[in-house]
């Protein structure tokens, strides 16, 4: 996989809005030779928070990565801001969690494979083995944790774990059927990324696309989000619909339906690896 042949850092600041914050912000930057390629802003009125994405090219830079968040403190504490600092080069060691279902593992392996997305793929997790040819294909290693009620607390503490041991900092869950414990979720605040229909709540279990089907919807969706202690509320990074008609039979929405669920999870993990996803209490606000 390869990066950027210029190395930038990235910016993620929230803090109440007042007036200086840009100026004193792309100041420091441009003072000490940094190349502003990418800058956005935005203000929630009703909250009083401005939200901002700054990124520069590092390649005259006279502040070096180790001294730049105590270069920025000064600003940091003067607008009491929240600030995430990252790189480009520094790519998001990820783990893939699946259970059976093979359409969003082999579009993000053939993503990740043609340099859409900027990430690497450390390790692949399931509850079973029907996936792991598709592993073994892509040369990633394979971890298999089967899970029932009475062994889940211990193996999602193995799982834990496995994700420290190789330096972890993204979850994905590909279509990974199975509801994840506290002490998991808590190891990766807004790390961990889920893919599901939105039919819920409309459309709850394990038929949803049959549900939809009998009550002769005119739109499927799908949504992606970070992953919480509250099932499916987390933190919504991308969502997106396709209109059906009642000419789509079940077999029809379910194929539709995994394209849709394909095309958002990429969408949500593309924005997460480029660090233009900042959380702020249960929303997101995604920079494009």
């Amino acid at each position: 996989m390869t990066v950027a042949s210029t190395p930038t850092a990235i910016l993620l600041i929230s803090c109440p809005d007042q007036p200086g914050i840009v100026h004193n912000t792309t100041g420091l930057i441009v003072d000490h030779g940094g190349n502003i390629v990418h800058l956005d802003q935005h203000v929630d009125t009703e909250t009083n928070v401005l939200f901002m994405r700054i990124e520069w090219t590092l390649e005259k830079f006279t502040i070096t990565r180790n001294d730049l968040l105590k270069a920025l403190t000064p600003i940091v504490d003067r607008f009491q801001m929240r600030a995430d600092l990252e790189f480009s080069d520094t790519l998001p060691r990820t783990a893939i969690f699946v259970s059976k279902e093979s359409h969003c593992l082999y579009d993000l392996l053939s993503r990740h494979e043609s340099g859409e997305l900027l990430i690497d793929i450390s390790l692949i997790v399931s509850n079973h083995t029907i996936l792991k040819p598709i592993a073994d294909r892509f040369q990633i290693p394979f971890h298999h944790f089967p899970i029932t009620p009475e062994n889940k607390a211990q193996q999602e503490s193995a799982e834990i774990e496995l994700l420290q041991n190789n330096d972890i900092d993204t979850v994905v869950l590909a279509r990974y059927m199975q509801i994840l414990g506290h002490h998991l979720i808590d190891a990766y605040p807004n790390k961990i990324i889920n893919i599901h229909h939105s039919f819920l709540p409309a459309f709850p279990g394990a038929r949803p696309y049959h549900s939809a089907h009998a009550r002769g919807v005119k739109i499927i969706g799908a949504t992606s989000h970070y992953v919480t202690e509250d099932l499916d509320e987390g933190p919504i990074i991308a969502q997106d619909v396709i209109h059906v008609s009642h000419r789509d039979s079940v077999k029809d929405l379910i194929r539709r339906g995994k394209d849709l669920e394909k095309i958002v999870l990429a969408r949500a993990l593309w924005a997460h690896s480029q660090r233009r996803v900042l959380v702020y209490d249960n929303k997101t606000i995604v920079f494009r």
